[in-house]
Order: structure tokens, then sequence, then C-alpha cells
């Protein structure tokens, strides 16, 4: 969904940044899909959703909500989940930000921080609104690389560091690839980040991390510096409240979060999203349970399509990024004709690649068998 802006009547009133900028892509219409493949169940596999279902105290929250009806607005504080993560995560709750998924965040900080002709450093290949939202403020976006094994390019972030950035958004794991920075790399991209700038570390996928001792906290991490930071984490993900969105930021300190207040709307996340991520928040097992059905997962397929001779890049994830060999689009579109939808990558230097989010072991097993017909298809 790269399309750029159509000439209208109203093409006058658009702003330049705005009509040139491409669009996000959400993955194939699933039942444009089964129209397509005939299928009636189409197996989406192209936005990292959890197929495990939600904690069952997050069924009854949800329930309990809507028993009280849906006629009062929400908490615009979001007090009790603010107070929750705070107590959860040994911070003041003045220092947590709300919003509707953590992209929702990503928004309010370029909103808040950036002024035309600002400089952004982020990730190549990276989360596209990573790049989209500060172009809409009229910033300059640079992408630092990884290496040719997708690892961590310490001379590259040097150089781009040394640039002098207003905003680093920096995701660790990585999203598309799954790859994560260790503690030393993360301390690198730290300590080379100017004290001016502001440090966003993205961890929507930490959950996933976290039992990998080599995972660096970045809380942690970032917690004692008297610097600007904030990082961001999501119920959508090992959650799986993807459909309720909600994510949140814990940031460096409270005058931060009162600058992102002034520029989000007050009624940012709603009331079943506030009560289930307070019940998810307490639900340890079933996310531990999440996350290890997930790591299996990873490393069964992974496997499985090492074997077939499809380069995968290691994932700390619940998504993995295959390098087909073929264009991404067309892999893509076969897929679809089989009802199966991942996430086409197209980003420069990048466009054989696809990402694709695991599901249950069956799903998984009938898309390791498509991909891997279609790409030795392809080679015969």
């Amino acid at each position: 969904m790269n399309r750029v802006l159509a000439p209208t009547a109203s093409a006058p009133l658009i702003r330049r940044e705005v009509a040139g900028l491409p669009g996000y892509d959400p993955g194939a219409d699933p039942d444009e899909v089964a129209v397509l493949s005939g299928s009636r169940r189409v197996i989406k596999l192209s936005n990292s959703e959890i197929p495990y279902g939600v904690s069952p105290a997050v069924a009854e929250a949800v329930r309990l909500g809507i028993a009280d009806g849906f006629a009062r607005y929400p908490d615009p504080t979001g007090k009790r989940l603010t107070d929750a993560i705070g107590k959860s995560l040994d911070v003041p709750a003045d220092r947590i930000v709300l919003g509707n998924g953590s992209e929702n965040i990503l928004e309010l900080l370029c909103q808040a921080v950036l002024d035309p002709g600002d400089l952004v450093i982020t990730q190549a290949p990276g989360f596209s609104l990573h790049e989209i939202f500060p172009r809409v403020m009229g910033a300059r976006v640079e992408k630092v690389p990884v290496t040719a094994e997708f690892g961590f390019d310490a001379a590259a972030w040097r150089d781009a560091l040394a640039a002098g950035p207003k905003l680093v958004f920096l995701a660790n794991p990585c999203n598309p690839t799954g790859a994560m920075l260790g503690a030393g790399e993360l301390d690198r991209v730290v300590a080379g980040t100017p004290e001016s700038a502001l440090l966003v570390l993205d961890e929507a996928y930490g959950e996933f991390a976290r039992p990998d001792p080599e995972y660096p906290d970045g809380l942690e991490a970032l917690r004692t510096l008297d610097r600007p930071w904030i990082v961001l984490r999501t119920f959508s993900k090992a959650y799986g409240l993807a459909g309720l969105r909600i994510g949140y930021g814990i940031a460096s300190d409270a005058a931060l979060v009162r600058a992102l207040d002034r520029v989000r709307t007050p009624y940012n996340v709603n009331r079943p999203a506030q009560d289930a991520a307070v019940a998810a928040l307490g639900d340890h097992a079933h996310l531990a349970d999440t996350v290890r059905r997930t790591g299996l997962e990873i490393a069964r397929v992974t496997d499985r399509l090492r074997a077939a001779g499809l380069r995968v890049v290691p994932s700390s994830t619940n998504f993995l990024f295959i390098d087909t060999g073929h264009p991404s689009d067309r892999v893509a579109w076969e897929l679809h004709r089989a009802g199966i939808i991942v996430k086409a990558w197209r980003e420069p230097g990048y466009e054989n690649h696809i990402r694709a989010s695991l599901s249950t072991p069956e799903d998984n097993d009938v898309f390791v068998r498509c991909l891997t017909e279609i790409c030795a298809k392809d080679r015969s």
C-alpha cells in the first residue's frame, strides 16, 4: 500500500509532506483473499497476532465492563492502569503514558518533539511508522542498515548518531527482522546518542525476547540516566489484546508525559482496553505460557524452512523474516491463492523478503508446505 495521494480538488490544501507519504501496509484483506483462494478459512500471518486467546481474567474483565455499559467516557488519565504498570515496574505513575497502541505514542512523540527539518535516526529494515510519523512533521529520516547477516552495525550507528539527531527510534527486538540487540550493542547506541536527543526504545516485542539471558531490559538500562528517554511497550502482541489497541510508555521524567498529554486526544484509550490491560498485567502464567509456546513454534518453523533452503533471520519475536529469493509481491500473491496472508516487504534492498507471524502448529505447517512449494517451483 505505497500509494501516493492522487490529484483532487482538495490537493492544494494538503501539506507537501503528507502528499508524498507512503501508505501504511496492514497486509491483504482476509475477505478478498478468501474469494481469491476459494478457501473457507484464511490463515492470517501478516499482523503479529497471537493465536492462543486472551487470559481468562481479561475475558472476565471485559465481560464485566460490558455489563456496566458503554455510555460513560473512559478515565482520560487511565489512573487504574498507570498505577498498576507503575507498581509492576517500580516507576512513578506520572511517568507513564497510555496510547491507542504503542504506535499512537510514536505519533504523539513526533507531534510534541519534532520541528520541520529535524533529523530522526532509525533502523533499516524497520517499522514503517518510525519513518512515516516523523515525515508528517517535516522531519528528515535517516536509516541505519543492518549488516549482511542482519546484525548490529556499530560503526554505522556511531556515524549516524554523530550527525546530531533530535529523535532516535530503536526497536529491540527489531521489526521486521525479529533480531535483538544484546546489552553491549544497546549500550553503544545509548552512549552514542547526543544527550540533547530523545531516545525512544520500542520494545513492542520485548516479552518474547525476555527469557533470553542476552536480551537487555531497556528500562533497567535507561532507568538511572539523566537524559531524555522513553521505553515503549504494548499489550497488542504477547498479551494478545491487538483488537483493543492499548500500549504504554515509561518516560525519563513526568515533564515528557505532560508534553505528550498536551497533544493526545483526552480519551485515546477506551474503557474495555484499560480494564483488559489491568487484568492481563496480573496474569503472569498466561503470558509465560504464550511466550513459551511461541518460542517453540519459532524454533520449529525456522528449522523446517532452513532445511528447505530458505534463509531465515534468527527471531526473538513471534514472526519470521524470510528471504524467499524471489520478489516478495509475487510470493505473497501465490500464498494468497493458497489462502495464506503474509507481509510482503518492499523496503529497498529487502524486496525478496516476507514477514510471517506464526499461528497454531497446524496453520504453520500449512504455511511451511505452501511457501516451500512456491519457492521450489520458482527454482525449477
